[in-house]
């Protein structure tokens, strides 16, 4: 719901939008993908008024700040269950008929709640259920939707394509909180959740009308589950893709606090009503606005570790105010900051988890990043809830900005500027195994690479070799190893193990510029004459 847009907005928004050799506007050009804006923001504009409608109903059919703060978890709970299966199917199936689905999903979902509302049959209960099930559709479509951006530009339009994604979705902030409440106001919820409902029909008819082109693959497509793991392997073995993760369970945990009690604030602390209450998160959306307009110039200035601490230090500031200010506007103007340096952190954190992330893999890379996010808002929102409801919303949120500040260390630790040369551009390699007769499903196979060591280089070459296994386990290996010779002194033999004699193909199709750069280290050593050539065991056939 209202976190899914945000991360999606940020999630396309990369360095590269700044070197874009097209104009700001040359996408809108295209057909398709000028509809299939225009259609996404008025789409979450429905979002964001539905967000309202469900929060402020939840207010007035519950005083417990958990009950309230139990929305926040039921919108956040499906990104991070269904994340990363949605980021599989995104790779392996059909991006525009799995689009389609979730948006008859999400049109299902908003319809039942608009007839329940009108019925007078809305409880606590449908409420947290709706907003799970909603959030499930939105679970569904982001990652293909974040991968099929590409599809719909001409290469040098890509930047800019990106950067109007962003600026659409913050528009979209803006105007729907506020609009939302203007109609709770006057016509009820009912109509809200209509609305929502109806606003996601220009989604699916652009998507209906477009026709993309088929992709070519030379391999089949990769099972389910084994997409899974492959997907998990490379995540374990990107280093900067993990210290992504750990600094998102930092901020995300405590940042939740700020979405999870908004409400409670509006409606208990300030007696606001709907509209109020819309005003309030459209100014956070007026933030995340400047924020988006303003980013390029502060990535020039601070490098992402700086940035994000200093906007950590902003967010923490802006959730103390929360907790005390009670001046409606004085109030207003921390939550416009409240919006800057949250749309600050989701695009640092989701540059860092893009530009870690190989193409054939990006769309799973980015449903783990999806997966912790929603988990940290998930269990954040739920520990803020029943903290307030055991002690006061400013206890909750004062333990919440401490942790924030205390969270922000990990910055010394767990850095995202680590690397920051990586090219994961993907490039082919010759081999001879796709030229051997082996039947796709054979396996396990083993592979080696015999190395020639001088003497003197071979405390170099074992320190150096090392960067070699996490190639291997990126691109597939279920284990790796590197032995000595004692027979033959100065030999060396690299041996890792894929599942299959496919997953051995799909992983020399699966090379990156900079797996080939680490890899030429490794045979810079080699005194052997000829480069090392592969060795293939294979399990016999029982």
């Amino acid at each position: 719901m209202a976190q899914v847009n945000d991360v999606h907005a940020a999630t396309v928004q990369t360095p590269s939008a700044a070197s874009a050799g097209a104009s700001s506007w040359q996408p809108l050009r295209q057909p398709v993908f000028r509809m299939l804006w225009i259609a996404t923001v008025v789409s979450n504009i429905g979002s964001w008024m539905n967000d309202v409608g469900v929060n402020w109903t939840m207010l007035t059919l519950s005083a417990d700040p958990l009950s309230v703060a139990l929305v926040q978890a039921a919108s956040s709970l499906p990104m991070f269950l269904f994340a990363l299966p949605s980021g599989v199917m995104a790779d392996i199936v059909d991006r525009r008929k799995y689009l389609l689905f979730s948006q008859l999903w999400v049109f299902i979902a908003a319809a039942g709640l608009t007839l329940l509302s009108f019925a007078g049959l809305v409880t606590p209960t449908v409420l947290l259920v709706a907003a799970f099930l909603l959030s499930t559709g939105a679970a569904m479509s982001s990652p293909p939707f974040q991968a099929i951006v590409p599809d719909l530009v001409e290469k040098h339009e890509l930047a800019a394509a990106i950067a109007l994604n962003s600026l659409g979705i913050n528009i979209s902030r803006a105007i729907g909180p506020a609009l939302g409440g203007l109609i709770l106001s006057f016509a009820g919820p009912w109509v809200v959740f209509a609305l929502n409902a109806t606003s996601v029909l220009g989604v699916a008819w652009v998507l209906w009308r477009w026709k993309a082109e088929p992709l070519i693959q030379r391999l089949p497509p990769e099972h389910f589950f084994s997409a899974v793991r492959a997907g998990l392997r490379y995540v374990h073995a990107a280093p900067v893709l993990r210290n992504v993760l750990v600094r998102t369970v930092a901020f995300f945990t405590f940042a939740s606090a700020g979405w999870a009690l908004l409400p409670l604030v509006a409606r208990r602390e300030l007696g606001l009503g709907p509209g109020g209450y819309g005003i309030m998160l459209a100014c956070i959306g007026l933030g995340a606005i400047c924020g988006a307009i303003v980013l390029p110039r502060l990535r020039k200035r601070f490098n992402p570790d700086r940035l994000m601490v200093l906007n950590s230090v902003i967010f923490a500031i802006s959730m103390l105010a929360l907790a005390f200010i009670r001046h409606f506007w004085l109030l207003n103007a921390f939550e416009f900051l409240t919006g800057f340096a949250w749309i600050a952190v989701l695009s640092t954190l989701n540059v860092g988890a893009q530009r870690s992330a190989a193409k054939w893999v990006k769309a799973r890379a980015l449903a783990v990043y999806l997966t912790v996010f929603f988990g940290s808002m998930t269990l954040g929102s739920a520990i803020w809830g029943q903290l307030a409801s055991h002690f006061s919303i400013p206890t909750s949120l004062c333990v919440a900005t401490v942790g924030m500040l205390l969270a922000s260390l990990t910055v010394l630790r767990w850095q995202l500027n680590k690397d920051p040369d990586l090219n994961l551009d993907i490039r082919d390699i010759d081999s001879n195994a796709q030229a051997l007769d082996v039947s796709h499903e054979r396996g396990p196979v083993m592979v080696m690479y015999e190395y020639l060591i001088d003497p003197e280089d071979v405390s170099r070459f074992v320190v150096c070799i090392q960067e070699i296994r996490r190639v291997r386990v990126r691109g597939g290996a279920l284990s790796w190893s590197v032995y000595e010779d004692i027979q033959r002194p100065g030999v060396f033999v690299e041996s890792f193990v894929v599942g299959t004699w496919i997953e051995h193909l799909r992983q020399l199709e699966r090379h990156t510029v900079n797996d080939l750069l680490i890899q030429s280290k490794v045979q810079a050593f080699h005194r052997g004459g000829h480069l090392p050539e592969a060795r293939y065991l294979i399990a016999p056939i029982m």
